[in-house]
């Protein structure tokens, strides 16, 4: 399983970005832009709690079978790559959203003196918080569930040290 690219979730985060403040100009002009919804950035910070008691949970059980402690319960390696899974899409997921949400606020940082439109910069704000919650706890699950990288030269076919 390949890591995830840092610049892969700034590029999704930047085009994303670029491209709802466009839309919401054009939007803007043509009739009313539809509101940013208060449960945005409830729903990412959710999801970045719920990833990051996952890398807490696995980090605690591996650290524990590492230590050979009675009764500790090992991680499967199965669930732990489905955590990571988890964790990848939605690193990229929030990447997206948060870049939506980043480019929508910018375009509303224009009408903050209206307040309904000054509340949906705040919850866009919000949501952009919150969706690089995600993308930290997402990167840390994917640390913890990361293998030891494997120095020996045992393998099959490697040269012999001299």
């Amino acid at each position: 399983m390949r890591e995830l690219r840092i610049r892969v979730l700034i590029g999704v985060f930047v085009v994303a970005g670029i491209l709802s403040w466009a839309g919401a100009r054009l939007w803007n002009s043509i009739g009313t832009l539809p509101g940013v919804p208060l449960a945005a950035p409830i729903v990412l910070a959710l999801i970045a709690v719920v990833l990051l008691s996952t890398a807490l949970s696995i980090r605690s059980r591996l650290k524990a079978q590492r230590e050979r402690c009675p009764g500790a319960k090992g991680v499967d390696p199965l669930m732990a790559a489905r955590a990571v899974v988890f964790g990848q899409a939605s690193a990229l997921v929030a990447a997206l959203v948060a870049g939506m949400y980043g480019g929508t606020g910018v375009f509303l940082l224009e009408l903050l003196d209206l307040p309904t439109r000054r509340d949906q910069a705040f919850y866009a704000g919000f949501s952009v918080l919150a969706g690089l919650a995600v993308i930290a706890a997402a990167l840390f699950l994917e640390r913890v569930c990361k293998l030891p990288e494997d120095d020996d030269q045992d393998h099959p076919g490697a040269e012999p040290a001299a």
